[in-house]
């Protein structure tokens, strides 16, 4: 069930009724069709299949009145909704009457749907319009009930079902509208009260949800500031070792090249953490994207040239194949680039000498599909869904590379997420991982 409280718009909590009625229309129907056909109580069933065409006519006018006032993003006020809310709950109550004067009144157990009603209204108003939803209950109810014992209505007693002569025994009445009216008093108090304790508490979710989000964007924001900082000193430290390093200040004898070597690389892997960790961070805290149109097949291309050296070293043959219909798509052209670059160099990497990568683009609808498949050490089943999360990296990748920064894939997943697209990661059958992204061709509305 879709949450009814506070976080649920009254125009959501309006539909929802008129969903609930369209079961309790098929309800009627269906049980006056099997009571007069199956079980031969005799009923007025044409008066009941009267009201199951009117009920379905009032509420095709409510969905289309509440279709009207949201056209085309329209917002009716909450005070115009709340009252066709309650509106409906009124007249339901007073259709569920004239069922059961039509079906056997106080006779009829159906009399008990009107502690579903009572629910409801416990659910989507407010309490003290609860309390009325339940007087009013207890009104019709008990008219109907006491004026068909006084004669002035109609009784449709339910032949072959229900014992005759209940509804004149006063006793028996007296003792019926007691207990319904205490029931439905009750049940909504109960009600109330729950619904108004999960309210306090969504408040307060919702109000710890705030603080969380403020912290994570001071969080960001720290984190910005400071790799941006730390990336100018590494850049300076690197740009110092590489002088160094090229003997451009004097030479070097085989002990200090490879001192300074290890440490120009150390430099240089530390670099790329940092500018990794930056653009994340830059992405979460900005939220936008330069988006414009271009060449998805130019920024394959650019990938697949990119990789080819470190594939070649380790005899690894990449295979590719494009599907002709794909060509441009809506995006941010560098990072989309960048996304499937490291998904080629992380196949290329974690892939023994001489094994293979595969990549396959095909158009699937409104979207393009992505695939990176290789032979490599796979991920372990465990921490498939884990992969795509900062700084995590799975336990057998660590043991081949120890320096990893598991920024690549959890900067892929907020790049293909932010185009509105998806990213998976799935096991082959013979060994290896394949690595899928979505990515729709055209801008979102």
């Amino acid at each position: 069930m879709e949450n009814l409280l506070e976080s649920t718009s009254l125009i959501q909590r309006a539909y929802w009724l008129i969903k609930l009625r369209w079961v309790a229309i098929g309800a009627l129907a269906a049980a006056t069709f099997v009571a007069g056909r199956f079980m031969e109580i005799l009923l007025p069933s044409a008066a009941l299949y009267a009201l199951a065409g009117l009920l379905l006519v009032y509420n095709f006018v409510l969905y289309d009145l509440l279709r009207y006032w949201t056209w085309a993003g329209r917002k009716p006020s909450e005070t115009r909704i709340g009252r066709i809310i309650t509106f409906q709950i009124s007249v339901d109550l007073l259709i569920l009457t004239t069922i059961l004067h039509f079906s056997g009144g106080v006779e009829n157990p159906f009399a008990f749907f009107f502690t579903f009603h009572m629910m409801i209204a416990s659910v989507l108003c407010s309490k003290w319009q609860s309390y009325l939803q339940a007087t009013l209950a207890v009104a019709l109810f008990g008219g109907l009930v006491v004026l068909e014992a006084a004669g002035v209505l109609p009784h449709h007693a339910l032949e072959n079902f229900a014992g005759h002569g209940l509804y004149r025994d006063w006793r028996f009445i007296l003792g019926t509208l007691f207990v319904f009216t205490v029931t439905l008093y009750v049940l909504v108090y109960m009600t109330t009260s729950i619904a108004e304790q999960l309210r306090r508490r969504q408040i307060r979710y919702e109000a710890a949800n705030v603080q969380l989000e403020q912290k994570d964007q001071l969080k960001n924001e720290y984190v910005l500031r400071l790799t941006h900082d730390i990336k100018g000193h590494l850049a300076a430290v690197e740009s110092c070792l590489d002088i160094v390093f090229g003997e451009m200040v004097g030479p070097l004898n085989e002990k200090q090249k490879d001192l300074v070597e290890r440490a120009y690389h150390r430099a240089t892997k530390c670099t790329r953490f940092i500018t990794a960790l930056l653009r994340l961070t830059r992405m979460k805290l900005t939220g936008r994207l330069e988006m414009e149109t271009f060449s998805l097949r130019n920024c394959i291309f650019n990938s697949l040239g990119a990789v080819q050296n470190s594939a070649k070293t380790k005899g690894i043959v990449i295979d590719h194949h494009i599907d002709p219909a794909v060509d441009e798509v809506f995006g941010e052209a560098v990072l989309i680039e960048e996304t499937i670059s490291n998904m080629l160099f992380n196949a290329v990497k974690y892939t023994p000498d001489g094994g293979r990568v595969s990549m396959d683009v095909e158009q699937d609808g409104a979207s393009v599909q992505l695939r990176v498949a290789d032979s490599g050490i796979g991920v372990p089943e465990a921490e498939l869904t884990q992969i795509f999360e900062e700084f995590y990296r799975a336990d057998n990748a660590r043991a081949i590379e120890r320096d990893g920064t598991g920024l690549g894939l959890a900067f892929a997943k907020q790049v293909i997420e932010r185009h509105g697209g998806r990213i998976w990661a799935q096991n082959n059958p013979g060994g290896g991982t394949t690595f899928t992204f979505t990515l729709p061709r055209a801008a979102r509305p």
